[in-house]
């Protein structure tokens, strides 16, 4: 190995042990917690968890320690110190933590992505679009580099002077998303943020389904609202999203009903209706399917989980 490269590697892993002890004091209290900095969470785990359902926006997800997984359609993205998960918009996945004990706990940072200002760094950097398509980048893994976690380093700090947020926090987050930009899966984020590409059109069209999915799905009209046909759309749709368009429409509308009946305390029958649903037996069955238990189980079995009882 080159003296470079031992010099990257030592660099590395004390950026990493910086994280390490951030990400454990501002969560000591937490397993998971919205800091003042807008887009950025950090989590624990104490031990290995289930895959659970969960929706995941563009984001950015770090681990300094243990080892995450998430499901997406038939694909496991596994990921740890050395990798980072990038989603590319509003997806459908379950996540687990594979890898956490008492004495290591997992140990991770999500940051949330806006991919407006991702456009306007990649033009600004002078880089140029790779050759070639990428493929369709719904969630994507990369090489967690000392570069973005020099940047991280910095971001999380800036928890300890908050003053300082409203003013840095911004251009801390433009320089991860140049490190981003700069690693080996630009050509994914070129693909991302392109105004014509295929998936900036299905990005498009999950924004429409996530503000209206109360709604009938046309799927044709909304194929064209996004210039595709509805052969291709239903095609890109699905390889993005691993979804089809009423697969997602659905998965949303079940998602809002759990939130429902777990945080507002609603029924079955009024969360079914709210979200859409004519039948509130409909309703139950397809609630079944997804969560494995009919909705009064599954919400009693989430409560009882979160200590707050049946």
């Amino acid at each position: 190995m080159t003296d470079t490269f031992l010099a990257e590697s030592g660099g590395f892993e004390e950026l990493r042990q910086t994280l390490v002890q951030a990400v454990a004091r501002w969560t000591r209290d937490a397993q998971d917690v919205q800091t003042p900095i807008a887009n950025l969470g950090l989590f624990r785990r104490t031990a290995p968890t289930q895959p659970d359902y969960c929706t995941v926006g563009p984001s950015l997800f770090v681990v300094v320690q243990g080892t995450k997984r998430a499901l997406f359609g038939q694909e496991a993205f596994t990921y740890d110190i050395h990798s980072f998960l990038i989603t590319s918009l509003d997806l459908p996945a379950m996540m687990h933590i594979v890898e956490a004990d008492e004495e290591r706990p997992y140990l991770g940072l999500m940051l949330g992505l806006d991919l407006r200002v991702v456009s306007e760094v990649m033009l600004q950097s002078g880089f140029t679009a790779p050759a070639g398509k990428a493929g369709d980048p719904g969630m994507f893994l990369g090489r967690t580099s000392p570069t973005l976690l020099r940047a991280l380093v910095r971001l999380v700090s800036l928890l300890d002077e908050p003053e300082s947020i409203p003013l840095l926090a911004p251009l801390i987050e433009r320089e991860i998303y140049y490190r981003l930009i700069a690693s080996d899966q630009s050509a994914r984020l070129w693909q991302v943020t392109a105004a014509d590409s295929q998936v900036h059109r299905i990005a498009r069209a999950v924004d429409w389904i996530r503000h209206n999915y109360r709604q009938t799905l046309r799927v044709e009209e909304l194929a064209a609202s996004v210039r595709m046909s509805p052969s291709t759309f239903h095609q890109h749709f699905k390889q993005i999203t691993a979804m089809s368009p009423l697969q997602y429409q659905k998965w949303l509308r079940l998602g809002e009903a759990r939130r429902l009946m777990l945080s507002e305390n609603q029924d079955v029958s009024s969360s079914a209706f709210a979200v859409g649903y004519e039948s509130p037996s409909q309703f139950s069955r397809e609630y079944g399917r997804l969560f494995g238990a009919s909705p009064k189980r599954d919400i009693e079995e989430l409560r009882r989980a979160a200590g707050q009882g049946a």
